[in-house]
């Protein structure tokens, strides 16, 4: 068998550009502390490292996703902790107000104390946290959410969406609260009615809040949640009527039927005793409600119960230091305060639980976090093991290589200086 000249120096280059070429992918390998360079060097390891990497940089997004949702809920958090503080600064201006020894000058300090606060709270219900965005006003957060058309009316812009973030595969959490529900959708009074008193009242009589006993019959459609209590004091004595204003007649409570002959059905008053709305009869009904008068009422004064609705903080405010500059005695101030200070404490009640969620979902980031802080630790373990470089194997590789590179060149050299005119 001949072998042609040419042939041998294709075979000798081959050989040459072959171990160059293993010893530069060893070279490549060292500089960068990789075993993996390309899917040829490991095709399935390749492949398992490419689905690592895909669900390590999935996880860094959710890291970055929880730094940014902890920072706007970090904020939102300040903001209702300067909020509860003013409420309960007003809280405690609205309870020295009813302080029997302070003079109307007294009041009118409050009063201008109390606007102050409102101002606060308008401008805190307007902020914005790290990256510009309204805190409170829903999917609007480019929207200035609150805006003050007159004194205690005040619009709002936005809406009552929740942004939402995704900080995990099936968890998305909310980075923002409504400024709807949180500053103007409040119960008023105890959540099912709201009791008042009219100016108009001659008497010293103050009334309560009430109570709910039990919502289900509080709730019975039979109840018309509308009420007015009166009062009479005939030879000293004094009696009070409950008188559905629903009725089609003179109709003090009944289970719904008006008839021309029915009520009034005095009972006797104690000041301070409840007022049950739960009573054998005549005639008999249970609404599971009660309240509570003090004071010596006059001849023909009246108080009412009416259905609870949303009050607006921003109006509890204005309305609470228009009392103060405007009450025509300490009696309508006293009962003008009742309502209006369980007003403010539902609004102060509403903003503290909304900072209990807050709260709650910056620990749920806090957890979310250190798992997948433990996850990308795991990632990088998986990374290292299947594609990092063992560099006393590269080095004993890269020795040997060097030694068959010098071998094949001094044989090339050798072969390539064959001749026969050397055996001549």
């Amino acid at each position: 068998m001949r072998i042609s000249t040419s042939t041998m120096y294709e075979q000798g280059v081959s050989s040459l550009q072959s171990q160059t070429s293993r010893l530069m992918q060893i070279q490549q390998q060292i500089g960068a502390s990789r075993r993996i360079l390309t899917p040829a060097d490991d095709p399935s390891g390749s492949a398992r490292v490419l689905e690592i990497s895909q669900s390590q940089a999935i996880s860094q997004q959710y890291d970055a996703n929880i730094g940014a949702a902890t920072d706007s809920l970090s904020f939102e958090e300040v903001v209702l902790t300067n909020i509860t503080e003013v409420l309960q600064s007003a809280r405690d201006l609205t309870n020295a107000a009813g302080n029997g020894s302070y003079s109307q000058s007294d009041r009118l300090t409050l009063a201008n104390a109390l606007r102050g606060q409102y101002q606060e709270l308008l401008g805190l219900t307007n902020s914005t946290d790290s990256s510009g965005q309204y805190l409170f006003a829903g999917y609007q957060s480019a929207t200035r959410p609150f805006s003050q058309v007159s004194t205690g009316n005040v619009t709002y812009n936005g809406d009552q969406g929740q942004r939402l973030m995704q900080v995990g595969p099936g968890r998305r959490i909310e980075v923002s609260d409504s400024g709807q529900s949180l500053f103007r959708t409040i119960p008023g009074g105890n959540g099912n009615f709201v009791t008042a008193a009219p100016n108009t009242n001659a008497g010293t009589g103050i009334i309560d809040t009430g109570n709910t006993l039990d919502a289900a019959k509080w709730n019975n459609v039979a109840n018309s949640k509308d009420y007015t209590i009166k009062f009479a004091v005939v030879a000293g004595v004094t009696s009070y009527d409950i008188v559905d204003n629903k009725s089609v007649g003179p109709l003090s409570l009944l289970t719904g039927l008006a008839t021309a002959a029915a009520g009034p059905y005095p009972r006797p008053y104690t000041s301070g005793s409840a007022i049950s709305f739960s009573q054998a009869g005549p005639p008999a009904f249970d609404y599971g409600a009660e309240l509570s008068i003090s004071g010596a009422p006059a001849n023909g004064d009246t108080f009412t119960v009416k259905p609870s609705t949303t009050q607006d903080v921003f109006k509890t405010m204005d309305a609470l230091a228009t009392l103060l500059e405007t009450a025509a005695s300490p009696t309508a101030l006293n009962n003008g305060l009742v309502g209006l200070q369980r007003n403010l404490d539902n609004a102060l009640n509403n903003v503290i639980s909304t900072r209990s969620s807050v709260g709650s979902r910056l620990k749920e980031l806090d957890d979310l976090k250190n798992g997948n802080d433990s996850l990308g630790l795991q990632y990088s373990q998986s990374l290292s093991r299947l594609q990092d470089l063992d560099y006393a194997k590269a080095a004993s590789d890269f020795a040997q290589q060097q030694v068959t590179l010098q071998a094949a060149q001094q044989s090339f050299v050798k072969i390539s200086g064959l001749s026969l005119f050397n055996y001549l």
